[in-house]
C-alpha cells in the first residue's frame, strides 16, 4: 500500500500539506498567544501574522501539493472536479495533523505566559487556539457565527479561484501566495468580529484538540457552554463550495478557454504564458 501511495505521489503531497499547515499555525496561533497572553501586539498584528502564515505555508507546499493548507479549499475543488475525491481525506488529515502539531509547539513554548495570564486555562485564553462566537465576548449566537463562517470562507474561495484562474488577470505564480495572504489579512480586518475568521476547519480543529489535550477542559464549548467545535468545520466547508460556485457563475463562465493547470495545482509560468 505504501509503495502504491508513493507511486502516486500522495505521500509527498500529504507531507507538503502537513508542512504548509504547520507553518500557517506557527504564525497564526503564535501571534494570538503573544497578543492575548503577553499583551504584545493588537488586532492588526494578528491579521497580518495570519496572512503571512498563509503566504509562507503556500510557498512551502504549493509546488508539491498545490498549497491548499485548508480542507475547505480541498473539498471545494473536489466538488467542482478540479481535484480527485480520493485525495480529499488524506489531504484533510495531513492538514489537520499539521495544525495540531504546530499548536502543541505553540502551547509548549508559551506555557509559562499562558499559565501566568490564565492559571486555570479557561475560556479567557481558549481563543488563543480556537475560535469562539463573538471572539468569546460579544453577543453573537452559534448560528450567527455559522453564517459568518459561510460568508467569510465564500469570500476566501471566490478570491483564491480568481487569483489562480489562468483565464483571468492573475499574478505570476511566485506572487500568487502573497496575494492569497493579503486576502486573508483583508478578511481578518473586515470579517473577524463574529467568529474569529477561522475559515479553515483544520486551522480550528487541530489547535482545539491540542488545547483540550493540554488542559483546556472547555475547548469543545463556547462561552455559553454550548458545543461549538462543529461551527468552524461545517461553515467553511459550505462556504468554500459556495464561493467557487459564485465565481463560476458570475465570472468564470464568461472568460475565454485556455489550457488548465493540473487539478489542484498552482499554475506554472508556461501555462500563464499560453493564457
Amino acid at each position: 500500500m505504501v509503495e502504491r501511495l508513493r507511486a502516486r505521489g500522495l505521500v509527498g503531497e500529504m507531507a507538503a500539506e502537513f508542512a504548509g499547515t504547520f507553518i500557517l499555525i506557527l504564525f497564526g496561533v503564535g501571534v494570538v498567544a503573544q497578543v492575548a497572553a503577553a499583551e504584545i501586539g493588537d488586532h492588526d498584528s494578528i491579521a497580518w501574522a495570519w496572512g503571512i502564515g498563509v503566504t509562507l505555508g503556500v510557498y512551502v507546499s504549493a509546488r508539491i501539493s498545490g498549497g491548499h493548507i485548508n480542507p475547505a479549499v480541498t473539498v471545494a475543488l473536489a466538488v467542482f472536479r478540479d481535484f480527485p475525491w480520493r485525495k480529499v481525506a488524506p489531504y484533510a488529515l495531513a492538514q489537520t495533523a499539521g495544525a495540531f502539531v504546530a499548536a502543541l509547539l505553540v502551547r509548549w513554548n508559551y506555557s509559562e505566559v499562558l499559565a501566568a495570564a490564565d492559571p486555570g486555562h479557561t475560556i479567557a485564553t481558549q481563543g488563543v487556539f480556537s475560535t469562539l462566537p463573538g471572539n468569546g465576548v460579544l453577543a453573537v449566537s452559534d448560528l450567527g457565527a455559522l453564517r459568518d463562517q459561510i460568508i467569510g470562507t465564500a469570500i476566501l474561495l471566490f478570491l483564491v479561484v480568481a487569483i489562480t484562474d489562468l483565464r483571468n488577470i492573475n499574478p505570476p505564480p511566485y506572487l500568487a501566495p502573497v496575494v492569497v495572504g493579503l486576502v486573508v489579512v483583508g478578511i481578518g480586518m473586515a470579517w473577524g468580529t463574529n467568529a474569529g475568521y477561522a475559515i479553515n476547519p483544520a486551522r480550528d480543529f487541530g489547535p482545539r484538540l491540542a488545547s483540550w489535550l493540554t488542559g483546556y477542559g472547555t475547548a469543545w464549548l463556547d462561552q455559553h457552554g454550548h458545543p461549538y467545535f462543529w461551527v468552524p468545520i461545517v461553515g467553511p466547508l459550505i462556504g468554500g463550495v459556495l464561493g467557487v460556485a459564485l465565481y463560476r457563475v458570475l465570472v468564470g463562465r464568461f472568460l475565454p478557454v485556455t489550457e488548465p493547470p493540473e487539478p489542484g495545482r498552482v499554475p506554472t509560468s508556461a501555462q500563464l504564458e499560453k493564457a
